[in-house]
């Protein structure tokens, strides 16, 4: 068993905002079991907002990794100078090459975790991430059972929101009249993968359903998401709040939270809504929700296909053609599914 107390603790992992989310109940359970010690976590600056409040890490690294840092001149830079921190621990969550090579240039007392096969002869401990049989998020956490460690408790997904943040949600919501009273419905209509997207109007028609039910509906993404969303509140009978595009990452948690429900495609801001502890409906095509669904009870997940290919990647089943496309979910069960969780909720 590797004894994680006392120690100085460094965690490397510079994925993507999903990822990143889905790693926060591995460093509740990390911080658990390193009394004592001090943790350090490296991540993308791009979404370092889910973790720049967390209470499990004491020390917060960013990289540029698709800007200035993008080179290996840069992230050996930034390794020789965290290597100067003496770390006791690093551990690396990812095998991809540029966090391996970062991993390897740290060059802390013991390096575990995984890594490219390139960097392997240089670790203490090389963990194998279980993709065939656990979620994404007890698959890091699983990278501590082989470690020793044997007590997972954890609180599930989280992100945790600044005061700066809160107020700007409050206040986005304030300007477009939403009151104490109001009950909104958040849609995520965006993915960065096509055909994990649900028809932009369908979403029109469930969002205008529940607002004909005195519902506020609002529709969040990123600035790359605004034309479908344009495309989908054009068609809508009644008016909705576009969120798109005004947060940031730790603005748009704040601002999901005050949703009473969240109608969502398989993408980032889903995770980012169930960190929140938001009911959600999650619609998921060629994706298998076993490994990357909703980490909550809280949520009903509809499924365009009963049978999944496994150890195949999303990529290949992609290419390959013979899953059923996401379209096959009907815009029925996507409001009864919402209807219920708004029964639940109360």
């Amino acid at each position: 068993m590797i004894n994680l107390r006392q120690k100085r603790i460094i965690v490397t992992f510079l994925m993507h905002l999903g990822d990143l989310i889905l790693i926060t109940p591995f460093l509740q359970v990390l911080r658990r079991h390193a009394k004592d010690s001090d943790i350090t976590l490296v991540v993308d600056a791009k979404v370092a907002d889910v973790v720049r409040y967390n209470p499990n890490i004491d020390h917060l690294v960013t990289i540029d990794k698709k800007g200035k840092d993008n080179s290996v001149a840069a992230l050996w830079h930034i390794g020789r100078r965290l290597h100067a921190n003496k770390y006791d621990i690093l551990i690396n969550l990812h095998p991809n090459e540029r966090t391996s090579f970062l991993a390897a240039v740290i060059h802390a007392g013991q390096f575990v975790g995984m890594s490219h096969f390139l960097a392997r002869p240089l670790m203490n401990r090389y963990t194998r991430l279980d993709r065939l049989h656990l979620h994404a998020a007890d698959m890091y956490i699983n990278v501590l059972d082989q470690l020793g460690i044997n007590d997972y408790r954890n609180d599930g997904l989280q992100i945790f929101t600044g005061p700066a943040w809160d107020k700007k949600a409050a206040d986005f919501y304030a300007a477009q009249g939403v009151t104490e009273q109001s009950t909104l419905i958040g849609f995520n209509i965006g993915s960065a993968v096509p055909q994990k997207r649900w028809p932009a109007k369908r979403f029109a028609a469930v969002a205008d359903y529940f607002a004909e039910q005195g519902y506020t509906c609002v529709f969040f993404g990123g600035s790359m998401d605004e034309q479908m969303v344009q495309e989908a509140t054009g068609q809508m009978k009644y008016n909705a709040i576009i969120a798109t595009g005004k947060f940031s990452i730790g603005e748009l948690a704040a601002a999901i939270r005050r949703c009473s429900l969240f109608i969502t495609n398989d993408s980032g801001p889903m995770h980012v809504a169930v960190s929140q502890h938001v009911p959600l409906v999650a619609l998921y095509g060629p994706s298998n929700p076993k490994f990357y669904g909703p980490y909550t009870n809280n949520a009903i997940i509809l499924e365009s296909t009963d049978h999944y290919e496994e150890g195949k990647s999303m990529k290949k089943i992609i290419k390959e053609g013979h899953y059923k496309g996401i379209s096959v979910i009907s815009m029925k069960d996507v409001i009864i599914a919402g209807e219920e969780l708004l029964q639940r909720k109360g």
